[in-house]
């Protein structure tokens, strides 16, 4: 059965860091990994992608400021997040390309307010 832990999430004060992890399990034929995120009254939005091969893309509200990663050997994909601004509160949700399906974590709550 497929599964996403995410993990991570929380309160930071502006220009704090969190890291973000999301273990998947139970799917086959990984391709894409991605972190998305909402915002109260807002639609969800790709934050960062990571292909098999290992290229990367980002929002542009994010650039310089988060870097996705994944281990492959663990399936597990991280979103490391510097300098956040109050903007960045949302929850943040996982994304993972299977082979013919693609799968959503449950989502983890990430707070930037002093």
């Amino acid at each position: 059965q497929a599964q996403l832990v995410e993990s991570g999430g929380g309160l930071v004060q502006p220009g704090g860091s969190l890291r973000l992890s999301c273990a998947a399990s139970g799917i086959f034929s990984i391709s894409d990994m991605a972190w998305y995120r909402q915002a109260p009254g807002k639609q969800r939005e790709l934050v960062a992608r990571i292909f098999s091969g290992g290229s990367t893309n980002y929002a542009d509200s994010v650039k310089g400021r988060f870097t996705i990663s994944r281990d492959v050997a663990k399936n597990t994909v991280y979103l490391q997040m510097n300098s956040l601004k109050p903007e960045d509160t949302a929850v943040y949700y996982c994304n993972v390309q299977g082979r013919l399906t693609a799968f959503w974590g449950q989502g983890t709550q990430v707070t930037v307010s002093s």
